[in-house]
């Protein structure tokens, strides 16, 4: 399986790994490293990208995760050159199994997307908690070009997001847009300059990483979940998170509060284990 932390090899092993991982500090960056395919996936890609978020939601040091591609763009979805002996519904499952992990990954996760982001590379970027554009970003649901129906979650998060007309087009058309057009319609975070990219998620990565990633990512579910209950659901939901919040951050908050300084958040259980 190709993944490996930037830290333990050469550039030239480090450069034949689909899936890079490197640190600084709480923030770890996931790197799709398949810059001559435009970042375009495989199955093991997929696989490997499962398995280092996975690697990073144990590893208590990191607190932000940034997801970006390797050379001038995000990712172009699945390599459809490469073929697998695996039966397709097994192939999607693989797949599929990657999404969800994106998507219930339990700390902040940033897409960081300059070029082209395309069919499940650009609903890869949606599946992130934050997904930051240059742009110079373009943007298409391209499956209908290549005689595919959406997939990745795109018919689960473009009618959330855009309404279910808007979602049509972009998903019939397959257009290409830039990044203006994807900002208009709210499927951006944040839009800077080509040359701010690297400043802006850093800033953002920074400000999250010193958050209380327990209460943050439980608001985040919360908001997630709000289209498929009802407002009972919501508030018992969420009457639940703050139970764990008061057992966790709230604290840290309440005592810096009181002493008049910035809160430091560990983000650890505050309920004292029996001997």
């Amino acid at each position: 399986m190709s993944i490996e932390s930037v830290t333990s090899t050469t550039d030239t092993e480090s450069a034949e790994r689909d899936v890079l991982i490197s640190r600084d500090g709480a923030v770890a960056t996931i790197t799709l490293n398949r810059p001559a395919r435009r970042n375009a996936m495989t199955l093991d890609s997929w696989i490997a990208l499962r398995e280092a978020l996975g690697e990073l939601a144990l590893d208590d040091a990191t607190r932000v995760v940034v997801l970006t591609g390797a050379g001038d763009d995000f990712c172009t979805g699945a390599d459809l050159d490469k073929r697998t002996p695996m039966h397709p519904l097994n192939r999607m499952r693989q797949i599929n199994a990657t999404a969800l992990a994106v998507d219930e990954f339990p700390k902040p996760l940033i897409a960081k997307v300059r070029g082209y982001a395309v069919g499940a590379g650009w609903n890869l970027a949606l599946l992130c908690d934050l997904l930051i554009a240059s742009r110079d970003a373009q943007f298409s649901q391209i499956f209908a070009k290549r005689g595919l129906s959406v997939d990745f979650g795109g018919s689960w998060l473009l009618p959330r997001m855009v309404g279910l007309h808007r979602a049509k087009r972009l998903v019939m058309l397959a257009e290409m847009i830039d990044a203006e057009q994807a900002d208009a319609l709210g499927l951006v975070s944040e839009l800077v300059e080509p040359d701010e990219l690297d400043a802006t998620v850093a800033r953002f990565a920074t400000r999250l990483a010193a958050a209380p990633t327990v209460a943050v990512m439980q608001s985040t579910r919360l908001i997630e979940d709000s289209t498929t209950s009802s407002l009972r659901e919501a508030l018992e939901n969420e009457a639940r998170s703050q139970a764990v919040n008061f057992a966790t951050d709230a604290p840290a908050a309440l005592r810096a509060f009181i002493e008049k300084r910035p809160p430091a958040f560990s983000g650890e259980w505050q309920v004292p284990q029996p001997r």
